[in-house]
């Protein structure tokens, strides 16, 4: 699978942005995806991951209540829903995908397909 993540910019704290990332391929729907994120100089850290129907999601303490991920089977599409951003949320956000039976966790290592990612700078 082939991931396209858009959908960055600068915000100031406090505002909204949404990330989305479009997938190539038929098999969309059989992927776990998710977002993971990684500021200057830190290590790319998890966001969130979504199950195959978007039944089931995860989150990050950091973000827990202020993301949102859901993801559109029809078009390929997850989308990543931040709202109340601070600054400390800046960072290069990527997504991913893998396929799964359960929930792949937190380490961005288990997941083989990547996205180039997208840059969110949030100004104080």
């Amino acid at each position: 699978v082939q991931l396209q993540a858009s959908g960055g910019g600068l915000v100031q704290a406090g505002g909204s942005l949404r990330l989305s990332c479009a997938a190539s391929g038929r098999t969309f729907s059989s992927y776990y995806m998710g977002w993971f994120r990684q500021a200057p100089g830190k290590e790319r850290e998890f966001v969130a991951t979504i199950s195959w129907s978007g039944g089931s999601t995860y989150y990050s303490d950091s973000v827990k209540g202020r993301f949102t991920i859901s993801r559109d089977n029809a078009k390929n599409t997850v989308y990543l829903q931040m709202n109340s951003l601070k600054p400390e949320d800046t960072a290069v956000y990527y997504c991913a995908a893998v396929r799964s039976y359960g929930p792949p966790g937190s380490n961005w290592r288990t997941y083989p397909y990547w996205g180039q990612g997208t840059l969110v700078t949030v100004s104080s």
